[in-house]
């Protein structure tokens, strides 16, 4: 599957998650995936315990994540 092939399971919808980026309109954020990753949870595990996702889901989380990390700069938001 290309990268634009799995970028395009990410979705950003107002109603779920609160807008948050999620795999195919699922409630899954990307920042949840990346938390079962980054506790030491395989893809295989991950997949086990929630059956409604694919391998493609975990890869597109980890694409949309490098992604993010290629921003030319990065500013502090004072409030």
């Amino acid at each position: 599957m290309s990268d634009r092939q799995l970028l395009e399971r990410i979705t950003i919808d107002p109603n779920i998650c609160h807008g948050k980026p999620c795999l195919r309109g699922l409630r899954y954020p990307v920042e949840f995936i990346l938390e079962l990753l980054s506790s030491g949870m395989t893809i295989e595990e991950i997949l086990e315990d929630y059956d409604d996702l694919e391998r493609d889901d975990i890869l597109a989380t980890l694409q949309f994540a490098a992604r993010l990390t290629q921003v030319k700069s990065i500013y502090r938001i004072v409030p």
